[in-house]
């Protein structure tokens, strides 16, 4: 059993690598409440069939829509239908949505209750499962309300991994990009060189998932509630969150902070900051993250529209998280004038065209 300890505002919670649901095969306790995703539900009935026959079990389709204030009201109708008390815990089992559903309940419902967190997605697993955010959608604004409550427990189990799509595996991978950039080269070349195997070793990507809580661990330590050290996490975000809505969605989470790091990349480029070498050479693995939705339309007016709505901008500068190097991300303003438009949709068209070249020479 391999685990890490998280220290947070309300105390230590422990990452724990375990087998498969551990701590589900006997079913719920009468304390305890199940929110889980409905297709994880489904596909591992058999597994989850003790837990699934439990007194209060919700199950939510992991959908953007759910994952709003406005949906809010019927999680906690069902929980108060089911006696729910404050010695009671909830317990999350899915990805992202249904975490940040079932964390924000944690802090809010009957003035906080405890909840364990079994992650079944790469992006969780990798990333969102520490640091203690939560999020709501409120109508058309993404991750506008939200809290830092952190889970008693988390339980990690690599198997459930088998049962995800590769666009959702890529997903994933794109925040352990991320993060190995922030941390360095060192860093950031180990996991390009391994990057062709991450999908199929499944030690080795258990590995990099460890590897990648513990860059995140350090930063959540020190900054949890995001005002300083902590804000390179969002390092492609800006513009990640940006085409991810400008899309509705047609381009994953990850795989659009994959383009958004590459956008990045490119104005620290063309601002001067970095060397072209040091943008080609991170370019090669986020292009083969991202490879396939390059070419995925992105309206430009959406595409701005969504920058300015982000929530860490400042007044009507837009923040960015840009880099002088691996190991040396950093936050600033711009202000979103001709030239900086014009150097973001440059570098966007040139994401499909630099592929379209590839794809020429490679036949």
């Amino acid at each position: 059993m391999d685990e890490l300890t998280i220290q947070s505002h309300q105390g230590p919670y422990t990452v724990r690598f375990d087998r498969l649901f551990e701590g589900l095969e006997q079913g719920l306790a009468p304390t305890e409440h199940l929110l889980i995703d409905a297709r994880v539900a489904e596909l591992y009935a058999d597994a989850l069939a003790p837990a699934l026959a439990g007194h209060s079990v919700l199950r939510i389709e992991a959908t953007e829509t759910n994952k709003s204030l406005e949906r809010l009201p019927v999680f906690v109708t069902h929980l108060l239908e089911h006696a729910v008390r404050r010695n009671h815990v909830l317990i999350a089992v899915g990805g992202g949505i249904i975490q940040d559903i079932t964390a924000f309940l944690a802090a809010t419902l009957l003035r906080g209750l405890p909840w364990r967190f079994y992650p079944t997605t790469l992006l969780a697993q990798a990333d969102s499962c520490i640091g203690s955010k939560s999020s709501l959608n409120v109508g058309p604004y993404k991750n506008q309300l939200g809290t830092f409550t952190p889970p008693r427990e988390v339980v990690i189990a690599t198997e459930v991994l088998d049962t995800l799509s590769e666009t959702d595996i890529r997903s994933g991978i794109g925040e352990m990009i991320k993060v190995h950039i922030i941390a360095g080269w060192t860093q950031i070349r180990a996991i390009a060189a391994d990057y062709p195997r991450l999908a199929s070793d499944k030690h080795l990507l258990q590995r990099y998932i460890r590897r990648s809580l513990e860059i995140k661990q350090r930063l959540v330590e020190r900054d949890e509630f995001d005002r300083n050290e902590r804000l390179v996490m969002n390092y492609g975000h800006s513009f990640g969150h940006a085409i991810e809505s400008a899309t509705d969605y047609a381009i994953p989470h990850g795989i659009a902070v994959s383009i958004g790091m590459d956008l990045a990349n490119r104005l620290s480029w063309q601002f001067g900051l970095i060397e072209r070498a040091v943008y080609e050479e991170l370019h090669e693995v986020l292009a083969a993250n991202y490879v396939g939705f390059e070419h995925c339309p992105i309206p430009e007016d959406r595409l701005f529209a969504g920058l300015a709505k982000d929530k860490k901008n400042l007044g009507e500068r837009i923040s960015l998280i840009l880099m002088r190097g691996p190991g040396q991300v950093f936050r600033d303003q711009y202000v979103p004038d001709a030239r900086f438009r014009t150097l973001c949709l440059d570098s966007l068209r040139s994401l499909a065209a630099r592929r379209q070249e590839a794809a020429c020479q490679s036949s």
